[in-house]
């Protein structure tokens, strides 16, 4: 047994009843926005952007739904296409509304966040690229704790490390991968099962399995014995939200030591890139600057950190190795540098900065490719 930390995380702050509850992975979002509220709300007061005081709010709660909208789609769009078509007879009906059981796309919630600068901007009669510009500084703090969030959710996890690896985490979660194909590693759950003894289900079911009777399960894996082992799945990972100590000593042999990726990209995607942008803010940039910067520094991260983290279950690896996320982050730096260009050489007045100053238009042609 390796002495790397089997998680034991509650996604919940406070639960309530049975799924229902205060959860970290929404707190991360409020505090996000939160701080992007005091940020946008403090450059409003010292003059140094467009907006008002007044704005300030609705400004945030355009960013805010562009974010969880776009962030939605985008995972819909680029990892799971199905939850377009996908309908139940429970609310809220659509899968694509089931933002409950987790799947957010970082580049859709970026393009959702531009999109809802356009309209505000289209609305109040201001510069969009600026707007833009406002939400892209505060946005690597809600990478964050989104990040975080992931962490404590047990989701989004690493590829394989060594054991002895001081930062190796186990992740419960890792035998929802666990199906058909891997019945020797289902088999290997039977000790961490009968740990559990009787558990009832959320219909009422009682079910108590035995060592033998979990293989017994395996071994024939069908249509109603994948259903007990779902059942026992959810349980077990259940078990170890609540510490059970037995299951957790159980689990431990089993499960595979993983870089805790989500740690990783919290720190290069969103904590390194707003010190970075933070210092670029410290004084007037042409409208489009921030944002291409935050494009630049994000996709770079997004790029390293994806190396430590497992691809998602059912994409895998693709063209040269690399991950759809990586995939995504190279076409995307691809067109900020072009943005970029295009927002260097054009003429127009400069604008944010932490303190105001004396701001004009700048001659920006062609001898001018300063930021």
């Amino acid at each position: 047994m390796s002495g790397a930390w089997v998680h034991n995380l509650s996604p919940f702050l406070i639960e309530f009843t049975e799924g229902i509850g205060v959860r970290w992975y929404g707190l991360a979002y409020l505090l996000g926005f939160g701080l992007s509220y005091y940020f946008v709300d403090l450059m409003a007061r010292r003059g140094t952007i467009q907006l008002t005081r007044e704005q300030v709010a609705d400004f945030i709660t355009y960013g805010a739904i562009g974010t969880l909208a776009g962030g939605r789609i985008g995972y819909a769009l680029f990892y799971s296409p199905d939850l377009f078509i996908t309908f139940h007879k429970e609310f809220p009906f659509w899968a694509l509304l089931e933002v409950q059981k987790g799947g957010m796309a970082s580049h859709g919630g970026i393009a959702g966040i531009a999109i809802a600068c356009i309209l505000f901007a289209r609305k109040h009669k201001l510069v969009a690229s600026h707007l833009i510009d406002i939400l892209c500084f505060g946005g690597p703090l809600a990478i964050f704790f989104g990040r975080i969030a992931n962490f404590i959710n047990g989701e989004l996890y690493g590829r394989e490390c060594k054991p002895d690896l001081p930062i190796a985490v186990k992740f419960p979660t890792e035998i929802y991968m666990w199906g058909s194909s891997e019945l020797d590693k289902l088999k290997a759950l039977a000790p961490a099962v009968q740990s559990l003894g009787e558990i009832t289900t959320r219909a009422g079911e009682k079910i108590s399995a035995t060592s033998d009777l979990w293989v017994s399960w395996v071994s024939n894996y069908n249509y109603k014995t994948a259903h007990y082992i779902d059942v026992f799945k959810d349980a077990l990972v259940k078990a170890t939200e609540k510490h059970n100590a037995e299951v957790l000593a159980a689990l431990a042999p089993v499960l595979t030591p993983r870089y805790p990726s989500q740690l990783i990209q919290a720190v290069l995607e969103g904590l390194l890139v707003f010190i970075v942008l933070a210092w670029i803010w410290r004084k007037p940039r042409k409208p489009g600057v921030i944002t291409a910067m935050f494009g630049i520094c994000y996709t770079i991260a997004r790029i390293i950190g994806e190396q430590y983290r497992l691809p998602d279950h059912g994409i895998g690896f693709q063209a040269l190795g690399l991950t759809r996320g990586q995939w995504l982050s190279v076409a995307m730096l691809i067109m900020i540098l072009i943005f970029l260009f295009f927002v260097l050489r054009r003429r127009t007045e400069r604008m944010g900065g932490w303190n105001k100053v004396k701001t004009g238009l700048h001659d920006c042609g062609q001898g001018d490719l300063s930021i």
